[in-house]
């Protein structure tokens, strides 16, 4: 396999996902590695592998795969003269507490994954090298019980450090410092305890200045009476260190006498988090495992191409048997390019290891070489024509290719005169066919299609189109050449028969009729009288909407600024459908456009709750009259209301 052929099929995207669901750096290091095998009984086994941990995963999610981080890098400083340290041994301790566990994890599942969970039967129990490292590291430090020595020694530090303690406090409380101390704090500098001594009277304290604040007022001095109290100290920290070592450096020798039981330890845990992560991904995706065989013969059943997930729509193919050349034409955007891109990640996947979203029953033949020539392939660097770099590549095919090969051509042809184009296109498939490759090609040449016919070993496939609906539905037809569907497209979209007829007698040299249906035409045409409408109806109601919106931005009462004036009105109502207000303005009432008013003061500020507007909006006489239509009826009173919109 070259490089083109995983940068075209964009296999690196799967593994990608499949490195997503690996729980280690170094599982997803064994992930980004993975390459096809040709050997069927590896594939074959790789594959059963997978359908054992799915297994597991449905009995159980959580798989004690975990605690490798940094084991590698401990294990690569083994025979180097150092010991480890207090941390790693935490690290070491981990992971062997997790080897445990998935050994009985996986004692479990030997009914479901006889062959996945026999593996961790490589792993060995060292329960003297985990029992040790238990009892020496605590904490995150050597314990203090992990020799005699070391005990004694961490005893008397307790002690000389109790006393040196004692000593400086009492200095600090005595009356005779207790006016040379700047507070009567305890501290240390380099593990030394020290008191704060004001800078005026460094002389009346004997002792070594180890530091000084900021300010340099404070002296924080060594008292020469504990001077060499603290050097005892010291003594004994060396001397506690020295046995920590000790007891550190035997630990270290214990980890390289069972170095080669834990890197294999390490190796088949790593293998379990490339195992499982297939697993998760075949879960993720609705994949499941195929049968193999090495005759060419590639049978899918309801196969999606992985990358586009529930989206796609199912391929079905059977390749191999009758024939080993597919030609498959159809429009545009109608999924050819995807269908042979499918086949070919699909096989690229299986070789790999990978179940593959297909239903069961599905057949992969295995191939030493999946040669492509997808996509325009243009090189700018180079200066080639798209045309051009589609035949140095063919060339390269052209050579490589042999009877254990998988070609997959797009648009085979393409980027030339048609007639030379069409020539070169069939001179192509049939030295590819002779030379015994598997053939998927798509072509939008219609003599192609002919060649296909009448040649033993091709057959032609088509990519369906639905004329209802004028647009593809992504399902391939093998064994029927595509019909082309432009003349039909255009019929179908209301253009006149005779344009039709006279094209189709251009093209193909030769006469046709072409009856549009007419109830389905006088159908369309009243659909489409009937969409107008309700488009322009819908598109007018969204602008006064709109507008609405915009607009509905002051109420009742508020007071605004008018532009570009700047004189000052009150809102009465408002807004109507082309966003203008109702504004008093100097006992006027006026309609402006929101477009041109900004708020003043609004109503809540200005006026309670419970106001009455008409006080300013309505004239004496419409209160009055209001007040006795609220009272009593009278027929002779009658009150004009302004209308709102």
């Amino acid at each position: 396999m070259n490089e083109n052929t995983f940068k075209q099929l964009e296999f690196h995207l799967i593994k990608d996902e499949i490195a997503n669901y690996a729980l280690t750096d170094s599982g997803k290091s064994l992930v980004d590695a993975l390459s096809p095998s040709f050997n069927k009984k590896q594939i074959a086994s790789w594959l059963a592998e997978v359908t054992e941990a799915v297994e597991i995963l449905n009995k159980s999610e959580s798989v004690p795969i975990h605690a490798l981080d940094g084991i590698e890098t401990i294990l690569k400083q083994m025979n180097k003269g150092t010991a480890l340290r207090p941390e790693q041994f935490q690290k070491l301790l981990l992971f062997l507490d997790c080897c445990l566990k998935l050994k009985r994890f996986m004692k479990d599942k030997e009914l479901i994954a006889p062959r996945v969970s026999s593996y961790v039967y490589s792993i060995e129990d060292l329960p003297g090298l985990l029992e040790e490292i238990q009892r020496c590291i605590r904490n995150g430090r050597v314990d203090d019980y992990a020799t005699k020595e070391l005990l004694k020694v961490r005893k008397q530090i307790s002690i000389q450090e109790d006393r040196l303690k004692e000593k400086v406090t009492s200095m600090i409380k005595s009356n005779k410092y207790k006016s040379y101390i700047q507070e009567a704090i305890v501290s240390q500098r380099g593990d030394r305890y020290v008191i704060p001594v004001k800078k005026e009277y460094r002389g009346k304290i004997k002792g070594s200045v180890l530091d000084t604040s900021a300010s340099g007022s404070t002296l924080y001095i060594e008292p020469e009476e504990v001077g060499m109290q603290q050097d005892q100290l010291m003594y004994l920290k060396m001397e506690e260190e020295s046995e920590a070592e000790k007891v550190l450096l035997y630990l270290t020798g214990l980890v390289q006498q069972h170095e080669r039981e834990l890197k294999l330890a390490v190796e088949v845990m790593i293998n379990y988090d490339l195992l499982f992560a297939k697993a998760k991904y075949s879960r993720s995706i609705g994949g499941n495992p195929v049968e193999l065989n090495e005759s060419h013969y590639i049978f899918l059943k309801n196969a999606k191409h992985p990358l586009i997930g529930k989206q796609a729509v199912p391929l079905n193919i059977e390749l191999g048997k009758d024939f080993h050349a597919l030609l498959i034409t159809g429009p545009n955007t109608g999924g050819k390019t995807v269908s042979i891109k499918t086949v070919g990640l699909l096989t690229l996947m299986v070789q790999c290891g990978i179940h593959i979203p297909v239903d069961k029953g599905s057949h992969i033949s295995i191939f030493q070489k999946i040669l492509l020539d997808i996509g325009d392939g243009q090189s700018l660097q180079q200066n080639l024509s798209t045309f051009s770099s589609h035949v140095r590549n063919i060339i390269g095919i052209l050579q490589e290719a042999n009877d254990r090969s998988l070609v997959l051509l797009d648009e085979l042809g393409s980027g030339t005169d048609p007639g030379e184009g069409m020539g070169l296109a069939t001179a192509i498939l049939q030295k590819l066919y002779d030379k015994g490759a598997t053939l998927l090609a798509t072509t939008h040449y219609s003599e192609i299609k002919e060649f296909a016919d009448r040649e033993e070993g091709f057959t032609n496939g088509s990519m369906e189109f639905n004329l209802d609906t004028l647009e593809p539905t992504y399902r391939l037809i093998v064994g029927r050449g595509g019909d082309s569907q432009a003349f039909s497209i255009a019929l179908k979209l209301g253009m006149h028969p005779e344009i039709i007829e006279t094209a189709h007698k251009v093209t193909y040299k030769a006469e046709k009729k072409y009856v549009p249906d007419v109830e389905d035409y006088y159908e369309r045409k009243e659909l489409e009288k009937q969409i107008a409408v309700n488009r322009h109806a819908r598109r007018n109601r969204e602008q006064k909407e709109a507008v609405k919106e915009t607009a509905a931005q002051f109420a009742m009462g508020d007071n605004v600024k008018v532009g570009p004036s700047g004189e000052f009105g009150i809102i009465e109502n408002g807004p109507d459908s082309r966003g203008n207000y109702s504004v008093f303005i100097k006992g006027e009432k006026k309609e402006i456009n929101h477009k041109r008013l900004e708020l003043y003061i609004s109503a809540q500020e200005m006026y309670p709750e419970d106001y009455d507007f008409d006080i300013i909006f309505k004239s004496k006489e419409y209160r009055k009259k209001s007040h006795q239509m609220n009272r009593r009826h009278d027929e002779q009173t009658v009150i004009h209301y302004e209308p709102k919109e």
